[in-house]
């Protein structure tokens, strides 16, 4: 039996799609305004792919339990139908698992929606095809764990995103510009003209009435202008982190020779375990580096520890490193494992989650952080958030737990202990002019005594 699926492309809509069903092992990201139908004409691209080549697709959201509610059981108000349906119509699939997610098409080809929250659970797959919803908000370390899979098969990748600060997508965008197997886009509502004006001053003002004019413009400008500038809604640092980049405490920053460097952790035993490397020098908080991954023993981070070019340090845990249990072979505390593994842990003083974060507030004004941390630790801290209640209408205390929330929480870890340690000085060397002789400063005194020069 042959079925033709009628597609509808909007004209704006046509070079991405078309470079994604014409490009052999296509890599493409496109950021789009809100409204733009980034997730239909990915899934309708993906479905005529399935049929030219038969393997395993993904459907990536930032979070497993998002994929419910945004595609597997949401309804097209346009259309009444589920959005899966329209995507993969009933007549062409031989087999759908309501648990998982996941579709058998007739043509021998797998379709499922996943989770970069739980990226590492999809291990051996072998995917030939995986679209990337909000990627602005998914976990950038899926991306590092599934692109070897495509690389060895062949297959394509695919970025569907607005804008949230300039986090990973920002900077994947940037590269994409730059790179000719890449395809790269940004759409704004001024390009594509999809909604009236009248429709517009409406959102605006829905925006404004929510959030204060400020905050709403800013949430319209990054919704609806693609704008990389605007601040996020609820989040913990948005001062802070304004601040480190106006006043340009983002530049290539090296430690002081012959002085340890040190690490702030926070320890996920099942989940990711986050770590910065930073130093204090006079009074400032020099942050060299930070690294994130997860599924993974002591023994990874070990290894990752001494490759990195630094002096050893003291390692700051947090304070139930004591009792946790990290899962390996006859199983011992935090505390244990890394000491066996020759790192130096330190239990960090056990205040509550907001007075740290009020410590790490502090700490950002005096920090100045090495651009190698901007893609992934710059990114979290910008994006580390409040969770937002729709029914009051208002932001409430706790976090929202997602990717940024272990980087968030070391960097806590670093704020409540940096003041401990005893500052580095810079060297400062004293430049000679020719014929100009530079004379030694005063004597040290021998003791508290002041004495007059």
């Amino acid at each position: 039996m042959t079925l033709e699926i009628e597609r509808r492309v909007r004209w704006y809509q046509q070079p991405f799609h078309s470079h994604l069903i014409n490009t052999e092992a296509a890599r493409a990201i496109e950021i789009a305004h809100r409204r733009w139908g980034k997730d239909e004409i990915v899934l309708s691209a993906t479905c005529e792919l399935a049929h030219r080549r038969i393997g395993s697709y993904w459907h990536c959201l930032p979070e497993y339990a998002q994929g419910r509610k945004a595609l597997w059981t949401a309804v097209n108000a346009q259309t009444g139908r589920r959005r899966m349906d329209e995507a993969f119509p009933p007549e062409i699939r031989e087999s759908t698992n309501d648990n998982e997610m996941f579709v058998r098409l007739k043509s021998g080809s797998t379709w499922q929606i996943i989770g970069s929250d739980r990226y590492d659970a999809t291990v051996g797959a072998g995917p030939v095809g995986i679209a990337y919803s909000e990627w602005a908000l998914a976990n950038p370390s899926a991306w590092a764990y599934h692109r070897p899979m495509l690389e060895e098969n062949g297959g394509w990748a695919a970025f569907i995103t607005t804008p949230r600060g300039r986090n990973h997508a920002y900077s994947m965008f940037n590269m994409a510009r730059d790179n000719a197997r890449w395809f790269a886009e940004v759409s704004t509502i001024q390009d594509t003209r999809a909604l009236s004006k009248e429709q517009l001053d409406e959102t605006l003002a829905e925006y404004v009435a929510l959030y204060g004019e400020d905050l709403g413009r800013a949430q319209y400008e990054q919704e609806y202008l693609c704008s990389f500038n605007a601040a996020i809604l609820g989040a913990f640092y948005t001062r802070e982190m304004l601040a480190v980049r106006n006043e340009g405490r983002i530049f290539d920053i090296e430690p002081v020779p012959g002085q340890p460097v040190h690490r702030a952790w926070d320890i996920g035993v099942r989940d990711d375990t986050s770590i910065w490397w930073f130093q204090v020098v006079g009074g400032r908080v020099f942050i060299f580096d930070c690294y994130t991954s997860s599924g993974v023993g002591v023994d990874h981070y070990a290894e990752v520890i001494e490759s990195k070019p630094y002096q050893d340090g003291t390692d700051y845990v947090p304070h139930d490193a004591k009792q946790r249990v990290w899962v390996m072979k006859g199983a011992k505390t935090v505390l244990e494992a890394m000491m066996d593994y020759g790192l130096h842990p330190q239990v960090v003083p056990n205040f509550s989650k907001m007075q740290g974060i009020q410590a790490a507030r502090t700490t950002l004004a005096k920090s100045i952080f090495h651009p190698r941390t901007e893609e992934i630790g710059i990114a979290a801290l910008e994006q580390y958030r409040r969770e937002w209640n729709d029914e009051k209408k208002t932001f409430q205390a706790n976090e929202v737990r997602d990717w940024t929330t272990h980087l968030a929480d070391a960097f806590r870890y670093l704020a409540l202990s940096w003041r401990e340690i005893r500052p580095e000085e810079p060297e400062i060397k004293r430049i000679q002019r020719r014929s100009q002789v530079v004379l030694p400063g005063p004597p040290e005194p021998r003791s508290k005594t002041r004495i007059r020069v």
